[in-house]
């Protein structure tokens, strides 16, 4: 059984995944924040690649993809940082990013790498359902490796079935159509997860974009099994001095 599928068992609700940029603050500050986040109760963490044209995110997490790559973070460095995870991080560790740089490095040598270092999950916003069927999919089966779809209010209920069908680990529900960061209006987003709820999908299902703080974790928790933070950590560590000082009392806020 995965870690993911593992959580999952034990934890069926308030599960928190929280976002970060691998080599962001600093080139070496990967582990030390995901450390950090362990420590203080994140449940899963989703380990951004950063990338130059980042699709999915908005203005914070492109910010801190574009220092990280200032910084020198590539995939090959990442791969070097990831390589003790395992002495330290025992929760479910997701790589994010997109498919450029994955087929710049070589795709089965990615997937082959990320099982070896101890990664769970890919998450792929720009890796398109017929080409995870009939190119990539197998791949990233064969080395173990969960994968999270992506759905929308907007998704066809056909295909909404399709991509959780073929999801493994969670399928993640974004709250609306847009990028990472925005403000929403949660009375609104309520509609839509009340009918992912009343579909019974095979996945549990995290909601993401827009997620920042107790007020609105508590209010998509009441209708999924939990939720992503991404764009409010980044930015609380891009002000923060310490990491650990941060992180504790950004999760600290959020769950308490």
């Amino acid at each position: 059984m995965s870690r993911l599928s593992e959580l999952f068992k034990k934890q069926n609700k308030r599960v928190l995944n929280v976002y970060c940029t691998a080599g962001f603050p600093q080139l070496n500050s990967t582990l030390q924040v995901m450390e950090s986040l362990q420590a203080n109760g994140a449940n899963i963490i989703e380990l951004g690649m950063p990338y130059s044209d980042p699709l999915a995110d908005g203005e914070v997490i492109q910010s801190s993809g574009n220092v990280a790559l200032a910084n020198g973070m590539t995939i090959e460095t990442l791969f070097e940082q990831l390589s003790t995870m395992r002495n330290s991080i025992h929760i479910p560790v997701v790589l994010m990013g997109y498919m450029n740089p994955i087929l710049q490095y070589g795709f089965e040598a990615f997937c082959k790498k990320a099982k070896a270092v101890g990664v769970d999950g890919l998450i792929l916003p720009d890796l398109p359902l017929f080409e995870f069927e009939h190119l990539y999919g197998k791949t990233i089966q064969d080395n173990s490796l969960d994968f999270i779809f992506l759905v929308t209010p907007e998704t066809p209920e056909d295909r909404l079935r399709k991509l959780d069908a073929l999801s493994s680990g969670f399928l993640y529900a974004v709250s609306s159509s847009a990028t990472t960061g925005k403000d929403k209006d949660f009375s609104k987003v309520a509609g839509y997860l009340q009918k992912l709820q009343a579909m019974n999908l095979k996945n549990p299902v995290l909601v993401g974009f827009g997620i920042k703080d107790k007020e609105t974790f508590e209010a998509v928790c009441a209708y999924s099994n939990g939720a992503i933070i991404g764009s409010a950590y980044i930015n609380a560590l891009s002000k923060g001095t310490d990491v650990n000082e941060t992180t504790e009392q950004f999760l600290k806020a959020v769950l308490n």
